[in-house]
């Protein structure tokens, strides 16, 4: 029971952390280990929403330090985490290329399939309970390792794992988006300015909202809720 509630409050900050859009974040949000300032973040992914993740909406730099990157058909996208990375391979049959991931030391994009992983460390995953960190360096992740914790692996061994978990951890998001839609619709109801546009994801919901003033200045959190409504309308 304890890790079913602690999955559900580490899973409330993923779908709530946001940075870079509404008004200014509090501290909170970036002394989170993944973040890192906006000008730091490498966006691989072109078009308006390319500061969001494809797959669950979230900002890209607030969890940078656990982005992956493939390429998609004939393009490439960025998403936040293994976990969305992996969830946008299975819904696409295995099609995902070219997969890259953010080294956590040096924030420069390497190849996942070279890389060295530390799983379940004692810093907080992005929409996991299980971290996830890369490395480059053999050393630099055994240095993680000894500081922080967890288990050294390949990418063939953390993506097993992810590919495991995923299952659970869709149900467990998709809960929890479906309560925040419906705070997203009374935002929207007293906040927004009406549109009939449809949108393909959060992502591009919340570029929308953005770009277009939609809603006015609102804050993180009702952002990302108007976005999850917007997208799932």
């Amino acid at each position: 029971m304890s890790k079913i509630i602690a999955s559900i409050l580490v899973l409330s900050t993923i779908l709530f952390g946001v940075m870079g859009e509404g008004k200014p974040q509090k501290n909170k949000e970036m002394k989170m280990f993944q973040a890192v300032p906006m000008e730091k973040a490498t966006i691989l992914q072109d078009g308006d929403a390319k500061m969001y993740c494809p797959t669950c909406g979230m900002t890209l730099p607030m969890f940078y330090k656990t982005n992956h990157a493939a390429t998609h058909k004939d393009h490439t996208e960025q998403y936040c985490s293994l976990h969305c990375l992996a969830e946008t391979n299975l819904k696409n049959k295995n099609s995902l290329k070219d997969i890259k991931v953010v080294d956590t030391n040096t924030l420069k994009f390497i190849d996942a399939q070279s890389a060295h992983y530390v799983v379940g460390s004692s810093k907080k995953g992005t929409m996991s309970m299980t971290s996830k960190y890369a490395f480059a360096n053999a050393d630099d992740a055994k240095a993680f390792h000894k500081e922080f914790g967890g288990e050294l692996m390949n990418f063939e061994q953390t993506y097993a794992l992810a590919s495991k978990a995923l299952e659970g951890e869709m149900k467990m998001v998709a809960k929890k988006q479906a309560d925040m839609a419906k705070k997203g619709e009374m935002i929207y109801n007293k906040m927004c300015k009406k549109t009939d546009k449809k949108f393909n994801s959060t992502a591009e919901a919340k570029a929308y909202v953005m770009s277009s003033k939609l809603c006015g200045e609102m804050d993180a959190k009702k952002l990302q809720a108007v976005g999850i409504y917007l997208g799932k309308r």
